[in-house]
């Protein structure tokens, strides 16, 4: 994350997204993230690799995008993300 702008990367944001709100599109992680206009291609571009590496599902065409079997099959899924946002989806620990 850099601190200075409180900016995260696409990636941490869509899988935060997916977790919480169980959908991701390109303008929900370009404002989870605080990325600058002029992303929006580049965070297209991450959530097409996740599909591809089944982290995240295609819904339909409106580029929507919901969690995938890696996202579903993760020890992490079933965690209580109430406080989800400190820390980032990078910091949370598994239960076990």
């Amino acid at each position: 994350m850099c601190r200075e702008l409180k900016r995260e990367p696409s990636w941490v944001a869509a899988i935060r997204l997916a977790f919480l709100r169980g959908r991701v599109d390109v303008e929900s992680v370009v404002e989870e993230a605080n990325l600058v206009p002029g992303k929006e291609r580049t965070v297209r571009d991450v959530l097409e690799t996740m599909a591809r590496r089944g982290v995240l599902e295609e819904t339909d065409a409106d580029g929507a995008y919901v969690p995938g079997p890696v996202l579903l099959e993760s020890d992490r899924y079933d965690l209580n993300f109430e406080r989800a946002s400190d820390g980032g989806a990078h910091r949370w620990r598994s239960t076990g």
